[in-house]
């Protein structure tokens, strides 16, 4: 079932089941004033029976009756007794006894008693008269009243059917519009595929659960997405990077067999070989690296670092690795609150990064210093590495992101341009922006920016 459905379903049970009980109390309530109403009636007639039978001593029984009969309206059923101190029918011509010694004692002792008998009620009051002391009885049925009440629950009825109805409908048209965003997500979804995880599914406004799911739904996709590109690139630059030096070595060994040479010879074989081996270990290397990046990003696990302290932990590092004052660390801002100094993130891929950074600062500037500054407030993270190296032309300073891209000032360099790619990749990853600010000859500027 699916949950509008069960969303309509339990909002009509439950409204249901409210609107149930509350029509119970009122029947109830209702019943029970027309109880009461008639027993009221009932007490007015006791008391009209003791004017009429005991105070108008003059006038005949027979006239009595006829008063009675006359100006008296009879109640349905109803029945009249006066019973002497010796619990004897007096007055009324009927002298069936009626009621029992015991209901009789019983209201000469209450002076007053209401009481139901099946469906008939029943008031009795205890009359002291120049004439004696009586037990006056007075039982009748409130047919009206019944009739009533049945009315009052048939109505009751009809209405609780209709309003299930209704309650149905509009909690079902009220599910429909609350989950209407998850349709239009579900149907987002559907045209998402391996083949095209550059879609995104709309979020919304930002402010609900289902704006919630969207965003957390993208950011997987954006995992994905970054885990089948580093994926395919891996393919792609490894078929491609490892065939090269093999096929030299293939070849220059297969010269080298053609025909004999001097030791000289062999010897500037070997080390051309040996300088193809060293090119494939470090491409391979190179790709090793890049499929743990992979691996890192599909079991990534992110908490909250503090950047300072991050950066004091790299410049240890570096001045273990490439000396005391190589690595210049310059503070430019901080903010009075420390958690805004906190990136979530996942400080082992972090510290790739920012080392990945440094690292191509010392090479291509020939192992000269190089300055770190860090710049936060309340808003805004940046980090920003220079080196004073040979720099990079404008017309690559986006080229140089992409896998196993290098430079035309940076082939004379050693490596295999995996660096900045998996840099960009992870920076990008926790929701950084890297920027490339660099001048040939003079050196190059890293910015990679946290926006809060």
């Amino acid at each position: 079932m699916k949950i509008k459905n069960r969303l309509s379903l339990y909002f009509s049970a439950i409204s249901t089941i409210v609107l149930l009980i509350v029509e119970i109390v009122i029947c109830l309530i209702f019943n029970s004033l027309i109880k009461t109403d008639f027993y009221s009636h009932l007490m007015d007639r006791a008391t009209v029976a003791a004017q009429v039978y005991l105070e108008a001593d003059e006038i005949s029984a027979d006239s009595l009756s006829h008063v009675r009969e006359r100006y008296v309206k009879r109640l349905p059923s109803e029945v009249v007794r006066f019973y002497d101190d010796k619990n004897t029918a007096s007055f009324i011509k009927d002298k069936d006894q009626y009621w029992t010694d015991a209901v009789i004692n019983h209201v000469r002792k209450s002076k007053e008693l209401e009481f139901a008998e099946g469906n008939r009620q029943t008031v009795g009051i205890y009359y002291n008269d120049n004439q004696g002391n009586f037990v006056i009885l007075v039982s009748a049925v409130d047919e009206q009243g019944t009739k009533r009440t049945k009315d009052l629950i048939k109505g009751m009825a009809v209405l609780l059917i209709c309003s299930m109805a209704i309650l149905f409908l509009i909690s079902r048209w009220f599910a429909k519009k609350s989950l209407e965003p998850i349709d239009k997500l579900i149907k987002q979804m559907h045209n998402v595929s391996a083949g095209n995880l550059s879609l995104r599914v709309d979020e919304g406004d930002g402010r609900d659960e289902i704006s919630e799911l969207a965003a957390n739904f993208n950011n997987l996709l954006s995992n994905l997405e970054n885990a089948f590109e580093l994926q395919q690139s891996f393919v792609v630059n490894a078929s491609h990077e490892l065939r090269t030096p093999i096929t030299t070595i293939i070849g220059e060994i297969e010269i080298s067999l053609n025909k004999l040479r001097t030791p000289g010879e062999y010897q500037q074989v070997l080390r051309s070989i040996l300088t193809d081996a060293e090119r494939l270990n470090t491409t391979t290397t190179s790709l090793l690296e890049l499929a743990q990046v992979d691996m890192n990003f599909t079991q990534l696990l992110v908490a909250p670092v503090a950047i300072d302290e991050l950066i004091w932990e790299i410049n240890d590092y570096w001045i273990a690795k490439a000396g005391k004052g190589m690595l210049i660390v310059n503070i430019l801002n901080l903010p009075d609150d420390a958690e805004n100094l906190q990136v979530t993130a996942n400080k082992s891929l972090l510290t790739v990064a920012l080392n990945n950074i440094i690292a191509n600062a010392f090479k291509f500037s020939a192992n000269k210093r190089v300055n770190c500054d860090l710049y936060a407030d309340d808003k805004l993270i940046k980090i920003t590495i220079t080196d004073a190296g040979v720099g990079i032309p404008s017309e690559e300073h986006t080229k140089v992101f992409e896998s196993f891209y290098r430079g035309t000032n940076g082939k004379y360099f050693q490596g295999t341009g995996v660096g900045l790619y998996v840099t960009n990749k992870i920076i990008s990853l926790f929701n950084g922006k890297i920027d490339v600010d660099s001048t040939v000859g003079i050196g190059t500027s890293i910015v990679i920016s946290f926006i809060r």
